[in-house]
């Protein structure tokens, strides 16, 4: 059988905290890189500074 195409992602919080760091929040998800072949950019909720901001994708380690 064939594998499935589908890999997942990790989507990384592009906010930064008062003190100029990182918040470190991520979410999982998955992606055809057949139909999207860039990298994924999502608008999601960040717990950490309560705002909504773009995160990015990075590969799962």
């Amino acid at each position: 059988m064939a594998r499935s195409p589908v890999q997942k992602i990790k989507l990384v919080s592009t906010a930064t905290k008062e003190d100029g760091s990182k918040t470190g929040y991520f979410y999982v998800t998955k992606k055809n890189p057949r139909n999207l072949t860039e990298k994924m950019v999502k608008r999601k909720y960040d717990p950490v500074v309560r705002k909504h901001v773009d995160f990015k994708e990075s590969k799962i380690k």
